[in-house]
């Protein structure tokens, strides 16, 4: 008997069918293995045991039918332009189904090919025709899979289709039968499962399609459950094997930034600060998601972490993707000292003798980037100098880029690293930050303010405690979003006009930085000339990625001190930027952009005490672009938008750069099968809380290996 962990290391060509050119084609589209094929799951069913004649399908009505090609032509009534006519035909009646533009239907379609063909079907002239219909190919009618049964259709992959699928899946799973069921009895029966070898024969070749359902809930609850094993055993591991700080909550330094805030810290801020003050009062080094909204305050709850550290003697680290956003929240970090009176104001050199008006501990900040060292807030040194006083540990706090891991740079004491934006970073890169610490491991606070479904944090950060600041500052209103057609740009323009007439200040972003002769899009420089001349009498400045670490910082100074009306950009503002007197935004062929990012840019604007406004220039040509736009304009709400994200996406596109997670799942679906994930994770976290090293789960710890690979192989070291 094979088990599963077993046919992950058997190769694809070994399926009778799959071999030669076939299983090399499916090797590049990523089903290498016996493993891979039986997950390739149908994508639909067609229930021939129940067919209905052509004579009697509904009107206007989504049917699926059964057929015969009886012939296909190719008419071209004027350039450009092909009409696909097909003439099916089955026992009782025949009818015409046409596509547009789709020259491949001629090749697809042979004469005497059984289809089934799936739409609305209306009448014509007195026929029966279908418009566009959705096309599997069947194989011919004496194969016994396909006759007088329910019928699976997979996806095409690698240019091999459904037909050869079906049958090489059929002689896979007949040879894989029967297989062990290595999750123990009592899991199964807590959560409703079958049994895994049948599910498998069953979601591919049910007898019924309503038997598909169970079959997959296993398949799905199996996905998940090795998922979460691994995570378990990794978070386990983390804190057996870490030595963590125990910091101590005597100092003054963070209730007095607190208190000389000059606003109330809104309750879920105060929820977030307690949670993670929790886990830097243990030896465990933390290892917290902090997720909130654009503008919910995740920054001062970042400081009042690093501060909590400096308090007790040791060093804070806060990491940004790129050297803008580092330069803006060493700005931020500034900003909210100023403002709780920590520091003796702007412009001075910030020597910090005396912190309180008492006098206290010294804190000094640096700035760290690949082009940037900055110190005492404003006095320039060169960048050995900062890390040699990193290194002695003069810095208390820094802020950087991915310079802070590189060569040349050590903390003396590093206690707290909070790393923003963390999808653009790598796992090796936490882990190079955690490795530049001293005598004990940091704890590591991760913040993002692109909302994760929870089923996403769960799979994708399953080794991550969660913390959500799920409430707004007061005063802060949602903005204001309309989509607009490039027709009617000239409305975006005196939307604009009139706010920088009130004294308010624009962002106008573009997908590209120059012309693309392969993109039609608007880039930035273009349109920087463009509107250079269309606003004449407003001050129009550009900024992209592409620029001089120190020519972008004088934009952005520049834009912040309000000598700038109209600043055009590219994506280089989605994070990061806040810039209060910002109201208005034009995001410029909107279409161009995911949901996340449309999301996160919109976010730039509306920060002060005016409401803010985006603009949307925006022709979608596809549902998706259009799906997008509207749920845009639909709502404000972050979390509702990263599963609508997901819902039009799909899951594998959204953080496929994780190293595990959503790339791993092949049948689940994260938004539908939540319930599915809740009882897996607890199933897991429970055996590895009483069985540490599964050596009393052997067969799942082999399929845990196979399946997530050197992921977690380091886990098993006896």
């Amino acid at each position: 008997m094979a088990t599963l962990a077993k046919l992950v290391q058997v190769d694809v060509s070994a399926v009778k069918g799959l071999g030669g050119k076939r299983s090399e084609s499916l090797r590049k589209a990523g089903i290498g293995s016996v493993s891979d094929l039986l997950h390739h799951v149908p994508r639909r069913y067609i229930d021939r045991s129940r067919r209905s004649p052509i004579s009697k399908v509904p009107i206007d009505q989504e049917v699926t039918i059964l057929g015969e090609v009886v012939s296909v032509k190719d008419r071209r009534p004027r350039r450009n332009l092909h009409i696909i006519e097909a003439v099916i035909k089955d026992e009782s009646a025949q009818m015409k189904a046409v596509w547009f533009n789709q020259s491949f239907r001629v090749r697809q379609l042979q004469s005497a090919t059984e289809v089934a063909l799936s739409g609305k079907v209306e009448a014509f002239r007195g026929s029966l025709q279908m418009k566009s219909p959705e096309v599997d190919v069947l194989a011919n009618q004496t194969e016994g899979l396909t006759v007088g049964r329910v019928v699976p259709v997979h996806s095409t992959v690698g240019g091999v289709g459904p037909g050869y699928l079906r049958r090489a899946i059929h002689n896979a799973i007949g040879r894989s039968l029967p297989m062990p069921d290595p999750v123990p009895t009592e899991l199964l029966a807590a959560n409703g499962l079958m049994d895994r070898g049948a599910a498998f024969e069953t979601i591919h070749f049910p007898e019924e399609v309503e038997q598909a359902a169970p079959a997959r809930k296993r398949l799905v609850y199996d996905e998940l459950f090795r998922l979460e094993l691994a995570l378990a055993m990794q978070k386990r591991h983390q804190m057996e094997t870490s030595q963590g700080i125990v910091h101590k909550f005597d100092g003054e330094l963070v209730s007095r930034f607190v208190a000389g805030l000059p606003y109330e810290l809104t309750r879920a801020q105060r929820k977030v600060l307690e949670e993670i003050e929790s886990d830097l009062g243990t030896r465990y080094p933390m290892h917290r998601l902090l997720q909130g909204e654009v503008g919910s305050g995740k920054t001062v709850v970042a400081v009042a972490t690093l501060l909590r550290g400096v308090e007790g003697g040791w060093q804070g680290a806060l990491m940004a993707p790129t050297e803008v956003l580092a330069e803006q929240h060493y700005l931020g970090v500034r900003s909210l000292l100023a403002d709780a009176s920590l520091s003796p104001g702007l412009g001075s050199h910030l020597g910090m003798e005396s912190l309180f008006d008492g006098g206290g501990p010294a804190v000094h900040v640096g700035l760290l980037t690949g082009s940037t060292a900055v110190a005492n807030y404003d006095a320039e040194i060169t960048r050995q100098q900062l890390a040699d006083d990193i290194a002695s540990g003069q810095v208390d706090l820094v802020v950087g880029t991915h310079a802070l891991i590189q060569e040349g740079v050590e903390f003396s004491r590093l206690g707290v690293a909070v790393i923003d934006e963390q999808h653009r970073f790598g796992v090796a890169q936490r882990v190079l930050l955690k490795e530049k610490a001293g005598e004990a491991e940091p704890d590591v606070l991760i913040m993002t303010a692109t909302p994760i479904p929870r089923t996403l944090s769960m799979t994708l950060y399953g080794d991550l405690d969660v913390s959500i600041i799920d409430e707004m500052p007061p005063g802060r209103t949602p903005v204001a979003t309309k989509a607009l057609s490039k027709l009617d740009e000239a409305k975006a323009w005196e939307v604009v006009s009139h706010q920088v007439e009130k004294g308010r200040q624009a962002f106008v972003v573009c997908p590209l930085v120059d012309d693309s002769p392969k993109v039609e899009a608007a880039s930035a420089t273009a349109e920087f000339e463009r509107l250079s001349a269309l606003m004449s009498d407003l001050r129009v400045g550009l900024i992209h990625g592409q620029m001089r670490s120190a020519d972008k910082e004088a934009v952005m100074a520049a834009y912040r001190s309000g000598e700038i009306d109209v600043l055009v950009a590219t994506t280089v503002i989605e994070v990061g930027i806040d810039v209060p007197n910002a109201t208005v935004m034009v995001i410029e062929d909107a279409q161009r952009f995911g949901l996340s990012q449309l999301h996160q840019l919109r976010g730039r604007v509306g920060r002060g005490k005016h409401p803010g406004r985006c603009i949307l220039l925006a022709d979608p040509t596809t549902t998706e672009g259009e799906d997008r736009i509207a749920a845009m304009v639909a709502t404000t709400d972050g979390f509702r938008l990263a599963e609508e994200d997901l819902r039009i996406r799909g899951q594998g596109t959204v953080f496929g750069t994780r190293q595990s997670g959503v790339k791993d799942l092949k049948i689940t679906d994260i938004l539908s099968d939540f319930d599915i994930l809740v009882g897996a994770r607890r199933d897991a976290f429970a055996m590895v809380d009483s069985d540490p090293g599964l050596e009393e789960h052997r067969d799942l710890r082999d399929e845990v290996l196979a399946f997530h690979g050197s992921e977690v192989d380091w886990l098993f070291v006896s």
